[in-house]
Parts: C-alpha cells; structure tokens; sequence
C-alpha cells in the first residue's frame, strides 16, 4: 500500500540524523584535532554544510537532492586530505575519511526512501 503525502513524516529518517551528528563532529573536530588552516577550514565548511543538508532532508523527506547532496559532500571531504594537503594530519585527515564515508553511505542509503516519500508527496 503506497503511503499519501499525510504519512510523511518529518524528522524521524535515522540516516539523517547520523549525517547531523557527523556534520557538527566534523566541523568542531579541529578544537581537539591538530590540523593546519586547510584542514581546519575544510572540516569546518564540509561539517557545517552537512549538518545544514541533513537539517534539510530532515525538514523535507521527500527531498532526493538533499541524500544526493550528502554524497557528494562526502565525497568531497574524503578527497580533501589529498586535494589540500593536509594528509599528514592523521587526525584531520581521518576525520575527513571517515565521515566523507559515513556521508557518502547514508546518503545513498536514503535515496530511495527518499524518492519513494517525494512520489507520495507529489502524486506521481
């Protein structure tokens, strides 16, 4: 039975509430993490906007780009330590790796519930 657009639930997908929490550790990661001013800007940017995505697929859970836009966020963050020199920061750089992955994973985990709800929503 296909669930209408009153069974949408807002704020209860635990994919994005993981991505929330990996967002605000990503980005307060440099207060105990040592790091150099690429890394600290790129855990703080990348951390503050996957907070702001998983907010919005919260908010919205029909919204597919949202889980897209998680994925491509960790993908960003996992390459970063490469693309910006800070790989030798171990603790940066493994925050990056792991929560690029973390991001990466649930956000294409959520995608098809995620369309799923969108199609509900919109009737198609």
């Amino acid at each position: 039975m296909a669930r209408g657009a009153s069974d949408v639930k807002t704020w209860t997908r635990w994919q994005d509430w993981v991505v929330a929490v990996v967002g605000a550790y990503t980005a307060l990661s440099p207060i105990w993490t040592a790091t150099n001013s690429a890394a600290t800007a790129t855990l703080i940017v990348f951390g503050v906007l996957l907070l702001v995505t998983s907010l919005w697929s919260l908010a919205r859970p029909g919204a597919v780009g949202s889980e897209y836009g998680h994925a491509v966020l960790g993908v960003l963050l996992f390459v970063s330590p490469w693309v910006l020199g800070y790989a030798a920061f171990a603790g940066a750089a493994w925050t990056s790796w792991v929560a690029g992955v973390i991001a990466v994973a649930l956000g294409l985990l959520a995608v098809p519930e995620s369309a799923r709800m969108h199609r509900a929503a919109v009737g198609h």
